[in-house]
């Protein structure tokens, strides 16, 4: 997708998913079991997938280790776009998603920059300097330290025509709304919290289309089902999987620090798929906690 109006246009289309990297006993990236697991996904009907994004563990990864990620993703995913994460500082940023481009990702997502907070200026530039060095789309992640407000968004919009998305992890449903209410259809917008359907229906209230299913890995069938009701007003549906699934769900995630991620790829190894293990500094699940998790999915599939 060379031009950023179609994978703007996927976007805004469907449910959204962050595959989990793979990583082999080396501790390599084992793309095999990678481009099977995304053969599975794309029969379910996401509009997008992401590779290397946060569930895929970016923060883990090395620059250099991208641009195969992206190939085995663009091989495995059936036709199914594929939007690479990127981040880290302005110049290791430029050089992620211009390797990603080469590689055939068809858009970026831009992760918060590492670790200092910045200016509303040193952001614009940062942003800009990305949006720059590539033709494909782009979209901005605000969360953490990086929080554009609405008037940084809509500067870079009238210098950036390949900034097409807006993301958002913050939870601050005031200033996404202001967001929403300012530019309008200038960008399409992704609710990012993490496991995002606790918060689906206040981000479709805000203006948001869709959002990202981190759970999509390992029970897309249900997450399919819970965005589908969501988007057609079926309420007691979306409450019936809120109470049977994911505030379970959610209570595992809570019970140590990274499982937002280590659950995700334990879901994706209890499907049969070999993704190894997390990377440092991230730990996996206990046995105790990956059976809780198998008698959750096996709630979810007997729907």
């Amino acid at each position: 997708m060379t031009d950023p109006s179609e994978i703007k246009a996927a976007l805004g289309a469907g449910l959204l998913s962050f595959p989990v990297t793979p990583f082999g006993a080396d501790g390599a990236f084992d793309p095999k079991p990678y481009r099977a697991h995304l053969d599975w996904l794309s029969g379910f009907g996401a509009t997008v997938l992401f590779a290397a994004g946060g569930t895929g563990e970016f923060f883990s990864l090395s620059p250099a280790e991208i641009p195969a990620i992206v190939r085995a993703a663009k091989e495995g995913a059936r036709g199914t776009p594929i939007v690479a994460g990127c981040g880290y500082g302005t110049k290791m940023a430029v050089e992620i998603a211009k390797a990603a481009e080469a590689a055939g990702a068809d858009g970026i997502l831009l992760l918060p920059h590492y670790l200092i907070d910045a200016p509303q200026a040193g952001m614009f530039a940062h942003v800009k300097a990305v949006c720059d060095a590539v033709k494909i789309g782009v979209m901005v992640y605000n969360r953490d330290n990086a929080i554009l407000q609405p008037d940084t968004l809509e500067r870079l919009c009238d210098v950036c025509p390949n900034l097409i998305g807006f993301k958002d992890g913050s939870g601050d449903i005031g200033l996404v709304r202001q967001v929403t209410a300012r530019l309008g259809d200038r960008l399409t917008y992704l609710g990012g919290m993490p496991t995002a359907e606790l918060f689906a229906e206040a981000y479709l209230g805000a203006g948001f289309s869709t959002y990202s299913s981190a759970v999509f890995n390992f029970v897309p069938a249900l997450a399919m089902e819970f965005y589908t009701a969501l988007r057609t007003g079926e309420r007691g549906t979306c409450e019936t999987v809120l109470n049977e699934f994911f505030y379970p769900f959610m209570d595992l995630r809570a019970r140590q620090k990274g499982y937002a991620v280590s659950a995700i790829k334990a879901g994706v190894r209890l499907r049969g798929y070999a993704a190894g293990p997390v990377r440092a500094p991230l730990s996996d699940l206990t046995i105790e906690e990956e059976a809780m998790l198998l008698a959750l999915i096996a709630k979810a599939d007997a729907r």
